[in-house]
C-alpha cells in the first residue's frame, strides 16, 4: 500500500473510532443517570399513629407489658405504636399526632384539670378513644371520661371461662367472632348497665361463670359515639371489658377484637352507623358502691 492509500484510510477511520467513542461515552452517561432515578428514594405515606397510655395510680396489672407489645404486634404495617405512662404526653398539640389514644388498664386519676380539658378537646373534634379492661377502673371523678369509657368497675369473682354472646357482627371489632364466643378471663361487673347510653357489642351470659352480679344482661364490650353518648361530638368511643390476663394479648381472636375496636377508633375501619342498628333495653338502676380491687 502507498503512502497516499495509508494516509487515507488513517484519516478516515480517526473520525469513524471518535463518533464510535463519543456514542459509548453517551450510553454509560444514560445508564448511570438511569441507576440514579433508580436509586432516587420512593415517596411513602406515613402510617398514622396511636398512642398507648399506661398510667396506674392504683392496681396495675402485669398483663400491661404484653398488652402494649400486642398493640405492636397488630399494628405492624397499619399504624405506628407509641407507649407512654407520661400524662405530660396530655396536651392538645401532641394528642394530635395520633388517630387514637389507647387506655390499657389504667387505673386511678390519671390525669390532671389541664390534661384532661386537652383530651376532652382532643375527642370531641374527632379523636379516637379505645378503652381495655382496667380503663373502666379509672377516674370516676371525671363526667367526661366516664361517658366515653361507658361504665366503671364495681368488682370481679376469680378468672374462669365464661361464654360471651355476640350482639352486633358488623362491627369490625366483633364481625370475625362466633355467635357465642367462649373464653377465659377476669369478668368485670360494672356499677350499672350503660346499654342506653352506649351501643352494645358483646354481653356476658352469666348462667355460664361464677359469682356475675348484673344478671340477664351484662355488656361487656361497646362503642359511644355522638349517636349514643352526645357529649363525645365528633370522636369515637370503643371499649372492651376484656384483657386482665397475660394469655389474653397471645389468644388470635382476642388480638383480632382489639384490633378491630383500635382501628375503628381511629376511623380506619367502617361501621354502619349504630344507632341504626343498636339493640338496647331500659337502663338499669342508679350506681352502687364500686370494690377497691380490679
Amino acid at each position: 500500500m502507498d503512502a497516499a492509500h495509508r494516509l487515507f484510510l488513517h484519516g478516515f477511520f480517526i473520525p469513524i473510532w471518535g463518533v464510535v467513542a463519543i456514542m459509548l461515552a453517551g450510553t454509560d452517561l444514560r445508564a448511570e443517570d438511569q441507576t440514579q432515578i433508580d436509586d432516587a428514594p420512593t415517596a411513602t405515606v406515613p402510617l398514622p399513629r396511636i398512642l398507648v397510655f399506661t398510667r396506674t395510680m392504683g392496681f396495675r396489672h402485669a398483663s400491661i407489658p404484653d398488652g402494649i407489645e400486642a398493640v405492636r404486634r397488630i399494628g405492624k404495617g397499619r399504624f405506628e405504636v407509641d407507649a407512654t405512662e407520661d400524662p405530660q404526653a396530655f396536651t392538645r398539640e401532641n394528642l394530635d399526632r395520633y388517630a387514637a389514644i389507647v387506655f390499657l388498664s389504667t387505673t386511678g386519676e390519671v390525669l390532671d384539670a389541664p390534661r384532661q380539658e386537652a383530651f376532652e378537646s382532643y375527642i370531641r373534634d374527632g379523636g379516637g378513644f379505645a378503652g381495655i379492661h382496667a380503663a373502666a377502673d379509672t377516674a370516676y371523678e371525671w363526667p367526661f371520661y366516664g361517658a366515653l369509657v361507658g361504665a366503671y368497675f364495681k368488682g370481679h369473682p376469680a378468672i374462669q371461662p365464661a361464654a360471651i354472646d355476640v350482639e352486633d357482627r358488623t362491627h369490625p371489632s366483633t364481625r370475625m367472632l362466633p355467635n357465642r364466643w367462649n373464653r377465659t378471663d377476669e369478668w368485670y361487673t360494672f356499677r350499672d348497665n350503660p346499654r342506653g347510653r352506649v351501643h352494645v357489642l358483646m354481653t356476658l351470659d352469666e348462667s355460664t361463670y361464677q359469682g356475675g352480679g348484673m344478671g340477664d344482661d351484662h355488656p361487656i364490650a361497646w362503642t359511644t359515639t355522638a349517636a349514643t353518648t352526645p357529649s363525645v361530638g365528633k370522636g369515637r368511643g370503643w371499649y372492651t371489658g376484656g384483657g386482665h390476663t397475660k394469655e389474653s394479648f397471645r389468644e388470635p381472636l382476642f388480638e383480632q377484637h382489639m384490633l378491630g375496636g383500635i382501628l375503628w377508633a381511629a376511623g380506619l375501619a367502617e361501621s354502619p352507623d349504630p344507632a341504626e342498628s343498636a339493640n338496647r333495653s331500659e337502663e338499669t338502676d342508679a350506681p352502687r358502691e364500686s370494690s377497691p380491687t380490679p
